[in-house]
């Protein structure tokens, strides 16, 4: 079922661009979709150095410091705007990354 649905929806975006471009050739297509929409918009993006990058944005936010061993990382309280639950040991003393979001964490250790 996922896999009719995948092509499917690639039948519809092949068929939307042949309708905008004019073209009946969807090899043509494939490369003006992949290369030059993505390739132009990435340099866009990473041409404009007055913005910080998602990642330095990221790093600039200290460790979140837990007093269990483990924590649930969903990104954002909102549940719309976060990412699937992970769950993080933080067993070793540097700061515990998230696979999903990069937020840091740490055990806070009350000795």
């Amino acid at each position: 079922m996922a896999a009719f649905g995948r092509k499917s929806g690639l039948t519809m975006a092949t068929h939307l661009m042949k309708t905008l471009t004019g073209s009946s050739n969807s090899r043509s297509l494939s490369g003006i979709v992949n290369s030059e929409i993505i390739t132009s918009h990435t340099a866009k993006w990473m041409q404009d150095t007055s913005k910080k990058s998602p990642m330095d944005l990221i790093n600039e936010v200290p460790p979140i410091r837990v007093g269990d061993r483990i924590v649930a990382c969903e990104g954002d309280d909102n549940p719309a705007l976060g990412h699937p639950i992970e769950f993080i040991c933080l067993d070793k003393e540097e700061p515990a990354v998230c696979k999903y979001c990069g937020l840091r964490y740490v055990q806070d250790h009350h000795h």
